[in-house]
């Protein structure tokens, strides 16, 4: 993302905020020059993953006992 020191001063948190979440880094031009602003870490994402409680129907015991034995073929 490219946003003039105007635009950073005004929205500042957001912006920063932003660069945390996503990992993007936000560049600033300055004088002719271009700074960037990046995240120390990357951001995990994992953490960013819906948790899906109900995504198996029906009782998961029910997958071990599988038979697939008619769908082999060598």
């Amino acid at each position: 993302m490219h946003v003039s020191t105007s635009h950073l001063r005004s929205n500042i948190y957001r912006l920063l905020d932003q660069v945390l979440e996503t990992g993007e880094p936000l560049e600033i031009e300055r004088k002719g020059k271009r700074l960037l602003i990046i995240p120390a870490s990357p951001p995990d994402k994992l953490s960013k993953l819906d948790h899906r409680h109900d995504y198996i129907v029906g009782d998961p015991e029910e997958l071990v006992h599988l038979d697939w034995s008619g769908e082999w073929k060598p």
